[in-house]
């Protein structure tokens, strides 16, 4: 897969704001091919939304150039459109509508046929299970139900490229998996290409072939998540003492720093901490020092945001969570 689904140069957008003037995205150079899951990461206001809203056409760009489905976002905003499915952060779906009558009504607006939108529609609710509420209207629907629809609307047209910003933001984890199941299997058949913001990491991890990471309005990091974790954050490792003189004395020693809240335990980073955790145990037994216990874990993309930028986007996805509209039990799938 050699194609490129997203090009884009120098693209940048700039507000103002109390006579000041605000780089929402400074210039901007990336590229996604046909078939790629990409995960754009970045804490609230880093401008990726931002950053999908113009290569959406949604919002134009102060400069630069790109390129998505074939079509420039310039010159040819209605071939982007007619070529690309867009899910955001806000329900779809009218309100006193039928979910079914949804799906047909954005399969008229992209110039579909009839028949093909009601086998379109069909194929869609079976297989993001939305069968048993094709005829309810989309405020009855559970939020997992809503977000499922929300997908349908952005696939009627069979488009090459979706783009899904934040999809789950305030799903339960249940309805998370539910939710994510369905995109992985509509890929899987379709080969559509994804391009997706999210703040939770465990989403990027486990489904994106490559990672952005934004902050400030710049891309600053772009690996798969195996390679960011290898080279930006090493294992993390602690040892634990019987005494908080002890504990010190082995910082002096191995290096490392004492756990806030728990001065009897040192916090060391390292690469491979699994084959240096057995030495550093050696080292410390030989100068007196016993360790009575100790923790190895591997680097997450957390850890990887934390090194770029030494805020960790966990903190992110928890305030998304704390400010969703929506309780837990209204997601429900």
């Amino acid at each position: 897969m050699t194609n490129q689904m997203i090009t884009a140069q120098g693209l940048t957008k700039t507000f103002r704001s109390k006579g000041a003037t605000v780089e929402a995205v400074r210039p901007l150079d990336l590229s996604v091919r046909e078939g790629e899951l990409v995960a754009f990461l970045g804490p609230n206001g880093a401008g990726k939304s931002t950053t999908l809203r113009m290569l959406t056409t949604l919002l134009p760009p102060t400069s630069g150039d790109a390129t998505v489905a074939g079509c420039d976002i310039r010159s040819d905003a209605a071939g982007v459109r007619r070529r690309i499915g867009y899910v955001g952060q806000g329900n779809s779906g009218g309100h006193t509508q039928r979910v079914r009558d949804e799906l047909l009504a954005q399969g008229a607006f992209y110039g579909l046929g009839r028949r093909e939108t009601r086998v379109r529609a069909d194929e869609l609710i079976e297989s993001l299970e939305l069968g048993q509420v094709a005829g309810r209207t989309v405020q009855a629907l559970s939020g997992g139900q809503k977000r499922r629809l929300d997908i349908a609307l952005g696939l009627i047209h069979r488009p090459a490229l979706l783009f899904l910003d934040e999809p789950s933001t305030g799903l339960d984890p249940h309805s998370r998996a539910n939710l994510w199941e369905h995109i992985v299997d509509l890929r899987r058949s379709t080969g559509t290409t994804i391009f997706l913001t999210t703040h939770y990491l465990d989403e990027a991890d486990q489904l994106a072939e490559r990672v952005m990471v934004m902050d400030h309005g710049a891309v600053i990091a772009d690996d798969t998540a195996t390679a960011l974790k290898a080279s930006l954050a090493g294992d993390r490792v602690t040892l634990s003492f019987p005494s908080t003189a002890d504990a010190a004395a082995a910082a002096a020693r191995v290096g490392g720093e004492l756990v806030a809240g728990d001065p009897r335990t040192i916090a060391l980073v390292a690469q491979g901490g699994d084959r240096a955790l057995p030495a550093w145990i050696r080292e410390l037994d030989d100068a007196g020092l016993e360790v009575v216990a100790a923790t190895h874990r591997q680097p997450t993309l957390d850890d990887v945001f934390l090194a770029l930028t030494g805020r960790s986007l966990r903190e992110e996805a928890a305030h998304a969570e704390a400010s969703a509209p929506e309780s837990a039990e209204a997601v429900a799938a």
